[in-house]
């Protein structure tokens, strides 16, 4: 217990980020990505493009919110955390995109 409390004051003081904060941001975007999610496929099926286009925008913040809260507070983060963070994203991107052309593809039922 002790290393991972003196790992997160670690991030703290050399990377000025709240592991704590984080996990929070985290855990709280996971409700809203769901149902964003399910609102744009929805929106989809029934053919209501600004509905769906509204959705993704906030199915967009939900994704991004945790890190950005790393790329704005951090400070000192070394280059592959950028990487890595862009990697996550994209492949979030990729994931929806996939669903939604599969889904949007089928007629509603």
């Amino acid at each position: 217990m002790t290393f991972i409390e003196s790992l997160m004051q670690a991030s703290r003081d050399t990377y000025h980020v709240d592991p704590v904060v984080f996990a929070v941001l985290y855990l709280a975007s996971v409700p809203v990505f769901y149902y964003s999610l399910f609102r744009v496929i929805r929106a989809l099926a029934k053919g209501l493009r600004s509905e769906a286009t509204r959705w993704s925008t906030i199915f967009l913040c939900a994704v991004v919110a945790p890190f950005l809260y790393v790329l704005v507070v951090g400070r000192n983060i070394p280059w592959w955390v950028y990487a890595i963070i862009a990697v996550l994203v994209g492949r979030g991107a990729y994931s929806v995109i996939a669903r939604l052309r599969g889904k949007a593809g089928k007629p509603a039922s």
